[in-house]
């Protein structure tokens, strides 16, 4: 079953169009990549998903539920949660503040659920009381995952979490990524990385505001044409 579903979407800032019309489904349970160039239009589908940007056309449905332009807030309360790839935490406030800012909409005890995340992702848990400015490029991505994950979402958008980040910080998070997906999180990653196709079970190859491939990422890397021009082969 689709639990996420973009049709026909067209979107963009102001007269700029960015996307031309992208379509994509989302099966509940799976990790989905979308892969392509700087300026594609990646990050403005995730946040048109998210409610962040207001498409001009198209729909989008969660569960069946057409969402198209509901507001980030409401989206967070029907199990949605996005990880920007920049401003994606509180640098002058605590790790375990970070948290708890990540529980805003919720109005019962989460403390369970903090040392669940803690226990999650241990490096954190050691560094609780440090001012997460502090933290190294690696720490402070599991931390805005962490944050994302205090509300117990259904679907995570994450915005490439490899940015910037050395080979060996880059296979922990799509360890980190893997485990979440394996405790039942839908999950759609985007990435420039080809190494997320090693994470997903299907991906999406998007350039210019339009989709130009998708399928398993076995069938992708074994396209020719698709590993020269989009994944650095």
């Amino acid at each position: 079953m689709n639990i996420l579903e973009v049709k026909d979407v067209v979107s963009g800032y102001g007269s700029m169009e960015v996307l031309h019309g992208v379509s994509l489904e989302i099966e509940e349970g799976k990790i989905v990549a979308l892969l392509g160039p700087n300026g594609s239009g990646k990050t403005t589908l995730l946040r048109t998903i998210f409610g962040l940007v207001t498409p001009t056309s198209g729909k989008i449905f969660y569960k069946g539920e057409e969402i198209t332009g509901t507001p980030p807030e409401e989206m967070a309360r029907k199990g949605i949660c996005y990880v920007p790839q920049e401003e994606n935490i509180f640098p002058s406030l605590t790790v375990q503040e970070n948290l708890e800012m990540g529980a805003f909409i919720r109005e019962d005890d989460f403390s369970d659920r903090m040392e669940e995340i803690f226990e999650f992702f241990p490096d954190l848990s050691n560094r609780r009381k440090s001012r997460a400015g502090e933290l190294s490029g690696g720490m402070r991505q599991m931390l805005a995952i962490g944050r994302a994950l205090m509300l117990n979402p259904e679907v995570l958008l994450l915005d490439e979490p490899s940015t910037g980040l050395a080979p060996v910080l880059v296979d922990h998070i799509f360890e980190r990524i893997q485990s979440l997906n394996k405790q039942g999180v839908t999950i759609f990653l985007v990435e420039q990385n080809a190494q997320a196709l090693n994470t997903s079970h299907k991906a999406y190859i998007l350039e210019g505001g339009e989709k130009k491939a998708e399928g398993t990422a076995k069938e992708l890397m074994a396209n020719e044409e698709i590993g020269k021009h989009y994944l650095g082969r």
